[in-house]
């Protein structure tokens, strides 16, 4: 079986647009580009983009973000806030519960496992 690398920037797959759960303020709506699932379906990657607003989170999977473009604020849940921009790269992990929010146009790759319950 041939394995085949997985670029972003060609072939992208259609958007899926949305609005998240829990809207706190604003107006958000997001789109979605999923380039990759593997065979389990837990471990997956793209493109996601949100407009401004602010939402609450709760994860039950580990994400790493890289903005491409954008500002946010996340805030969990014992308060502490902290800020990202273009350029920015973070983990988001199992558990964390609080707000995100969109202060300007955000673009990120994200790379998400899940893990099967």
């Amino acid at each position: 079986m041939s394995v085949k690398l997985i670029r972003f920037d060609s072939n992208p797959p259609p958007i899926e647009t949305g609005t998240p759960g829990n809207i706190v303020s604003g107006n958000p709506s997001t789109k979605l580009q999923n380039y990759y699932t593997d065979a389990t379906g837990q471990f997956f990657s793209g493109i996601w983009e949100s407009s401004p607003g602010k939402w609450q989170v709760n994860y039950g999977e580990e994400e790493f973000c890289a903005i491409l473009a954008g500002r946010a604020t996340l805030t969990g849940a014992d308060g502490e806030a902290q800020s990202f921009k273009t350029g920015d790269a973070f983990i988001i992990p199992k558990g964390f519960t609080g707000t995100w929010e969109t202060i300007e146009t955000v673009r990120k790759w994200y790379v998400i496992f899940e893990a099967k319950a």
